[in-house]
C-alpha cells in the first residue's frame, strides 16, 4: 500500500513553478523555444523566490518512489540519516538502503541539467562549470564529491529523541556546493524567499518533482550573481527524503573566470580559491554555526573570508607567493596564476589591463610568505618523525595480533572502548577529547602523528577534529583516529621491553 500522502488543497500549494526536466536537459542542436521557456522559468522561480521546482519524467519518478520507500523501510525501527557517494566501497559490516546508485544517477541527471540551465541565463556557456564536477560516469576506484543524502523523521514534536546528525531542524541552512535537489514522500522544507518570507516550498508537491535549491559554491563561481538558497527543515510528520547534493571535485578551482570572460566585474572576496579548501573553511563556519545552535538569517549568503593560507598561495599551482607581483590596479599575483594574468593582460580580480612593464615585486608579501613557508617545512620535518613512531607501533600491534595474545591487548589499550574491538562501533569519541591522528594512505603527510582534538561527530563514523599545534581542521574516519592515552601506554611498554 503506497505510504505517499495525497496532493493538498490548492492553497497550500508551493507558489514555485513547475519545469519539466525533458524540457531543461541539455540537447544537441539548435536551441527550442520550449528549452528557452525553461530555462527562463528556473532562473525566474530562483530570483523571485530562492527555488525552483522539477518535475522528473516518468522512469525516474518510478526510481527516486522506490528510493523513498527503501529508506521507510531501511529506518523502520528507528529516524536516522544514510549518506552515499558513488564508488566508495561499504565498510564491513555497513548496510545501504536499496535503489540508492540508481537514484544517485537520477537525481545527479537532473542536477546538472539544472546547473546547465542556470549558467545558460547567465549568458555563458551551458558546460561553463562542467570542469568543476566530477567527471560521468566515475573513473574506476574514484569516489564522486557529491553526496545522496538518506533520511527519515518520524517528526513527533513531544518526543524526547535527540535530533539527527546533519539535519539541524529550523534552523537556516545554505549548503556547500553547486545545486541541491530534494525529494520526499511529505512536506518539510521552508525556503527563505529573497524578501526575507519563510514559505513551504514543497507543499503540494510528490515524489515526482523535485526541490532544487542553489548552494555556495554556485554564488561564489558566479561571483555572488547567482544568490544562495536558505532553506529549514521542519519535521512536522513522518517523512522519508533524499537530498542530492552536487558538489566541485576536491582538486578543481573555483574561480570566476566564465563571469569574467562575460565582461563582470569580480569583487576580490571572489578570488581563485581550491574546493578542497573552500569546503574547509565552510564546514569551520558550519561547525562554530552548530555550536552557537542558531545562526543569525541574516547571515544565509555570507560569503566567507579567504584564509590566510589561501591568500599566501598561488590557487593553481598551491606553492606560496614568494614571487609575488603588484599589478597597476593594486592586486597581487604570483606562480602560474601571474602567467595567465599576463597572458590575459587583464586582472583576473578587477578586470583591469595589466602592463607588464609597470608589475613591480610586493616585498611585503613575499617576505610573509616566505616565513609561514618556513613554518611548514618546519611541522612536515617534525611529521616524519612522528610517522616513523606510528609506523613501529602499529607493526608492533600486528605482531600481537597475529600471535592472538588478548592479554598484550588489554595492555595496550585495546579495551570495549577502542575504535577497532567492535566493529559496529561507529562514534568512540566525543567532542573535547584528545586523539592521535594515525591517518591513512588518502590522509595528507601534514597531519599523521598529530595530536589534536574531536570538534565535532559527523555521519557514517567521520569526524572533525582540529590539530593542537597548527590550528587545522581535517575530517577523518573514527578508523584514522586513536585516543591519545593508548599511544602512550604503548610507548611505555616499548621502552620497558
Amino acid at each position: 500500500m503506497s505510504t505517499f500522502p495525497p496532493p493538498p488543497p490548492a492553497a497550500a500549494r508551493s507558489p514555485l513553478t513547475r519545469v519539466r526536466l525533458d524540457d531543461l536537459a541539455p540537447f544537441d542542436g539548435a536551441s527550442t523555444p520550449a528549452y528557452a521557456r525553461a530555462v527562463h522559468a528556473v532562473a525566474a522561480s530562483l530570483t523571485r523566490h530562492g527555488a525552483a521546482a522539477v518535475e522528473l519524467p516518468a522512469a525516474d519518478a518510478a526510481v527516486v518512489r522506490c528510493a523513498l520507500e527503501s529508506a521507510r523501510g531501511f529506518f523502520r525501527v528507528r529516524p536516522g540519516l544514510y549518506v552515499y557517494r558513488a564508488g566508495r566501497a561499504l565498510d564491513d559490516g555497513e548496510l545501504s538502503p536499496a535503489c540508492m546508485a540508481d537514484a544517485f544517477r537520477c537525481l545527479g541527471k537532473a542536477a546538472r541539467a539544472a546547473l546547465c540551465a542556470i549558467a545558460r541565463n547567465l549568458r555563458l556557456r551551458s558546460d561553463a562549470f562542467s570542469h568543476l564536477l566530477d567527471d560521468n560516469p566515475l573513473p574506476l576506484d574514484e569516489v564522486s564529491a557529491s553526496e545522496l543524502m538518506v533520511s527519515f523523521s518520524h517528526g513527533h514534536p513531544q518526543s524526547s529523541q535527540a535530533p539527527m546528525v546533519g539535519l539541524r531542524s529550523s534552523m537556516a541552512e545554505v549548503d556547500r556546493g553547486f545545486v541541491t535537489l530534494v525529494a520526499s514522500d511529505h512536506p518539510g522544507i521552508e525556503v527563505c524567499n529573497p524578501n526575507g518570507h519563510w514559505y513551504p516550498a514543497d507543499a503540494g508537491s510528490s515524489p515526482d518533482v523535485l526541490l532544487l535549491l542553489t548552494g555556495r559554491a554556485l554564488s561564489h563561481v558566479t561571483a555572488g550573481l547567482q544568490l544562495n538558497s536558505q532553506y529549514r527543515i521542519t519535521n512536522n510528520g513522518n517523512r522519508a527524503s533524499l537530498m542530492f547534493r552536487l558538489m566541485p571535485r576536491a582538486n578543481a578551482i573555483l574561480d570566476c573566470s566564465p563571469i569574467s570572460a562575460a565582461g563582470h566585474c569580480i569583487p576580490q572576496i571572489h578570488r581563485p580559491i581550491s574546493a578542497s579548501q573552500f569546503m574547509d573553511d565552510l564546514r569551520a563556519e558550519e561547525n562554530v554555526y552548530h555550536h552557537l545552535e542558531a545562526p543569525p538569517e541574516s547571515q544565509g549568503n555570507f560569503v566567507n573570508e579567504p584564509s590566510l593560507r589561501s591568500v599566501l598561495s598561488d590557487p593553481l599551482s598551491g606553492a606560496f607567493l614568494e614571487d609575488a607581483m603588484v599589478l597597476s590596479c593594486g592586486h597581487s599575483f604570483g606562480g602560474l596564476m601571474l602567467k595567465k594574468v599576463l597572458e590575459m593582460a587583464r586582472c583576473s580580480i578587477c578586470n583591469g589591463e595589466v602592463d607588464e612593464a609597470s608589475l613591480f615585486p610586493n616585498l611585503a608579501l613575499r617576505a610573509v610568505a616566505t616565513v609561514v613557508k618556513m613554518e611548514d617545512d618546519r611541522r612536515l620535518f617534525h611529521n616524519a618523525a612522528l610517522r616513523k613512531r606510528r609506523k613501529e607501533v602499529t607493526e608492533h600491534m600486528d605482531a600481537q595480533r597475529r600471535n592472538g595474545s588478548s592479554k598484550d591487548s588489554i595492555e595496550l589499550g585495546l579495551d570495549a572502548e577502542s575504535p577497532r574491538a567492535f566493529k559496529g562501533v561507529q562514534y568512540p569519541f566525543v567532542a573535547g577529547e584528545r586523539v592521535v591522528i594515525m591517518g591513512n594512505k588518502r590522509t595528507p603527510d601534514k597531519f599523521v602523528g598529530k595530536e589534536a582534538v574531536v570538534t565535532s561527530q559527523c555521519l557514517n563514523g567521520w569526524y572533525l577534529v582540529k590539530a593542537v599545534d597548527s590550528g587545522e581542521s581535517i575530517r577523518l574516519q573514527y578508523r584514522s583516529l586513536r585516543k591519545a592515552g593508548e599511544l602512550k601506554v604503548q610507548a611505555l611498554l616499548q621502552s620497558r621491553q
